[in-house]
């Protein structure tokens, strides 16, 4: 056999045993960056071959979670595309705030610098304490970063830039305070988040939600895992309520795009229609 049929047979096998053992089915993640990760993930380990990982992954407590570390893609930032956050400001926030309890999903939330960038709009409009955000990821060492709140200072500069852009009504710097070479979010800010373990792929809804953040998520997977992603959160959204995408993602794999309204199409800012809400 080919070097690369070889290399085809040893990643079916190992995600194969993931499924069966662990539960966690990555076969229909975007073969090429699945690739990637994986030959990361024996440079970790430091083996030859990836099925030389097999009997850690069946047998090895605590092995579970670093090999779904290092499949996951914990990259994000605050106020990542600033025009995004400035959208939802102006044009969904003033609607959420007529609820009197606001569920607000993250999925794929990484390190939770997004989460804490919804939080902050939240609180500049008025309505933090009306509002839940559920921060969800499959890896449990980004969750617990998130949790914690604690960022590099050097990345500081960026975010505060991308927190003007976004239509920030203060300083980034109200809502942390600096230790030395780290920031570490407000407590308010942290009251309001929920952070917690969720697979995509396999678990359910997590919440009713009047707006879900799924940003930069699709892009990872084949299409039928997009669809169902999709479908998973047309599911958990309250009637008229709002779904944020990745600007490199679409709404292509879902079968029922017409129960979304495109709010700000080129921001992929999309609402789900009923009675009476379509503009």
């Amino acid at each position: 056999m080919k070097e690369i049929e070889i290399e085809e047979v040893e990643i079916t096998l190992f995600l194969e045993a993931l499924r069966l053992r662990h539960g966690y089915d990555f076969r229909h993640y975007s073969r090429a960056s699945l690739r990637r990760r994986l030959l990361g993930l024996q440079r970790l380990f430091g083996v030859e071959h990836l099925l030389d990982l097999l009997p850690g992954l069946m047998r090895e407590e605590g092995m579970l979670a670093r090999i779904l570390a290092a499949l996951s893609v914990p990259v994000t930032e605050m106020f990542r595309d600033p025009e995004v956050f400035l959208a939802l400001r102006q044009q969904v926030v003033p609607i959420l705030r007529s609820f009197p309890r606001i569920n607000i999903w993250q999925i794929g939330s990484a390190t939770g610098e997004e989460a804490y960038s919804l939080a902050i709009v939240m609180a500049e409009e008025g309505c933090l304490s009306q509002c839940q955000i559920y921060a969800t990821d499959i890896n449990d060492a980004a969750l617990a970063t998130a949790e914690a709140g604690i960022f590099p200072v050097r990345k500081m500069a960026a975010y505060s830039e991308n927190y003007r852009l976004a239509g920030g009504k203060g300083r980034l710097s109200d809502y942390c305070h600096a230790h030395l070479d780290v920031v570490e979010m407000n407590e308010p800010l942290r009251r309001a988040m929920v952070f917690a373990h969720h697979n995509l792929e396999a678990d359910g809804v997590f919440c009713e939600a009047h707006l879900v953040m799924c940003r930069n998520v699709l892009i990872y997977f084949d299409r039928y895992l997009q669809g169902r992603c999709l479908a998973l959160i047309r599911e958990s959204l309250v009637r008229g309520g709002y779904l944020c995408l990745g600007l490199q993602e679409t709404m292509d794999a879902y079968e029922k795009k017409e129960d979304f309204y495109p709010l700000e199409r080129m921001l992929r800012i999309y609402r789900l229609r009923s009675e009476g809400v379509v503009r």
